[in-house]
């Protein structure tokens, strides 16, 4: 565990905050490319399905690099890995603000991801640490609200900025205050942290890269090639195999990696289940709603910004108020009553139209945050809280590398169900028009032929959309049936203080 930030009467403050503000700094990035891709896509003439990697790719860095961040946070202290973790995002936000294609754009995001993967897991692991558990909904609903402000921010930020200057300026905004932060890191941050002699065991590091890695790099990219790819089965086969045998040679390790012995604890296993499950379903509204305003009802960037702003304000607004409701009544009510929400509009998310209202899209997209907000932040404290302390870096790289992994997976297949529907709509749709001409055999102009073609895509889009909401919409019941078995934790007994302190211990000890 890290010991250099141990659990006092009060906390470190300090760190805290400027932890939080480069967190803050790397999520804000996060929701204010976003809004661009549509932009992207334009100028590098580039698909949906390529696009998406600009998500992806981030986080199978993160998904490969976030099981290594148990193993430093117990090897180094938070200032080193705070300047390590901004001096890698800050490099990738000048790389991606110089990038003329795609590439070197998506080289960029991964140097920034390399940075956000050992910031995520350190905050996290900092808050536990310092923050008793009877304290610690409320210390969390704070941090949900800092956190909670990108999103509110990014997108209308987003939308203006491209309305008036071209997309690579998102990163120029981001540089010189990524720049700030690791300055005042560098200035403020003094802890000192004892020498620990672990050593990184780079078989295990060389299996879970090639494990997460393989998993995330097929699943991502099936909605390019297409599921029957070699490419796709054949990594995702492999990355199955490299991950059973990480899994393994972790639990015969007395000192491992990434501990898999936590998801013993009923609660963490739990919440584990029901976020990757929440991800895979959250990511339709952050990729498909983009595409939905922007391609299909050539809503400008700006006032789809805007539109998205309502709901980053409801979740920005309930999370301490959520943190405050998760101590006083735990997580189970809150997460039911989310999911729910989040349930209903999800479905009816599924039932746009090329004439659904501006302000109908608004709403219906804050009561979905509004739910959301209910649903995250108390699920996985709850499920932490019921981990041993010297547990908490193994958990808080856990539940990231899932959260990564489960992110990937939900956009590669909401991407591919999107794609094939539209395909398969296209062709359907093509096929009644040409049967219709030919019935009438009438002679059609070259313009009213490119309109039919183009109303044709319209509509195939709109229903490949639509189908990946209804399928998000299942992802949503699941969640919602495994929140019910949610019981209120409370940190579980070490087994290894057990033995210590065990008065049935000492005499076999003797005796041997």
């Amino acid at each position: 565990m890290n010991q250099d930030v141990k659990e006092t009467h009060r906390p470190p403050y300090g760190i805290i905050s400027v932890l939080m503000i480069g967190a803050f700094i790397a999520f804000l990035n996060n929701t204010l490319l976003n809004i661009a891709l549509p932009s992207i896509m334009t100028e590098l003439k580039i698909e949906p399905a390529t696009v998406q990697w600009l998500s992806t790719g981030f986080m199978l860095v993160n998904g490969i690099l976030i099981p290594t961040t148990a193993f430093l946070i117990e090897k180094y202290s938070v200032r080193r890995l705070f300047l390590v973790a901004m001096g890698l995002f800050t490099i990738g936000t000048i790389i991606a603000g110089v990038a003329h294609v795609f590439p070197i754009l998506l080289t960029g995001r991964m140097v920034q991801a390399a940075g956000s993967a050992i910031m995520m897991p350190l905050l996290m692991n900092v808050m536990l640490v310092s923050f008793p558990v009877e304290k610690r909904g409320a210390a969390m609903g704070v941090f949900g609200l800092i956190l909670m402000a990108a999103p509110a921010i990014g997108p209308t930020l987003s939308g203006w900025i491209i309305e008036h200057y071209d997309w690579r300026m998102l990163f120029h905004f981001v540089t010189p205050i990524a720049a700030a932060v690791l300055i005042i890191g560098f200035f403020l941050l003094k802890d000192k942290k004892e020498k620990v002699n672990i050593r990184l065991d780079v078989v295990s590091l060389l299996l879970s890269s090639i494990g997460f890695g393989g998993l995330m790099y097929g699943f991502s990219s099936a909605g390019n090639k297409g599921w029957d790819s070699p490419q796709v089965y054949g990594t995702i086969i492999v990355g199955i195999i490299s991950f059973v045998s990480f899994v393994i040679l972790q639990s015969k390790k007395e000192r491992p990696m990434l501990n898999f012995s936590i998801f013993k604890y009923p609660m963490f296993a739990l919440s584990s289940a029901i976020t990757m499950v929440i991800n895979m379903a959250m990511f339709s509204g952050m990729i498909l709603l983009p595409i939905y305003v922007q391609t299909l009802r050539g809503i400008s960037p700006m006032d789809a910004g805007l539109m998205l702003l309502p709901g980053a304000l409801v979740m920005a607004f309930m999370s301490p108020i959520t943190g405050k409701l998760f101590d006083r009544f735990g997580g189970r009510i809150l997460a039911v009553i989310g999911l729910t929400i989040l349930t209903v509009t999800t479905y009816y998310f599924s039932k746009l139209t090329l004439e659904t209202g501006y302000t109908h899209l608004m709403i219906l997209h804050a009561i979905r945050m509004f739910g959301m907000s209910m649903v995250m932040m108390p699920v996985s404290t709850n499920g932490l809280n019921q981990l041993p302390a010297r547990f908490y870096p193994h958990g808080t790289a856990m539940n990231n590398t899932l959260n990564q992994v489960s992110g990937a997976i939900g956009t590669a297949l909401l991407i591919t169900i999107m794609t094939n529907k539209t395909e398969s709509t296209a062709t359907k749709l093509t096929q009644e028009a040409m049967s219709h001409a030919s019935a009438t055999g009438g002679q059609q102009t070259g313009a009213a032929i490119a309109a039919i073609k183009q109303q044709i895509a319209a509509q195939a889009m709109l229903e490949g959309i639509n189908f990946a909401f209804l399928v998000a919409t299942i992802f949503s019941v699941i969640a919602l049936v495994l929140a019910l078995f949610i019981k209120r934790a409370t940190p579980a007994k070490d087994p290894i203080e057990q033995k210590a302190t065990s008065p049935k211990v000492a005499p076999k000890l003797a005796e041997n």
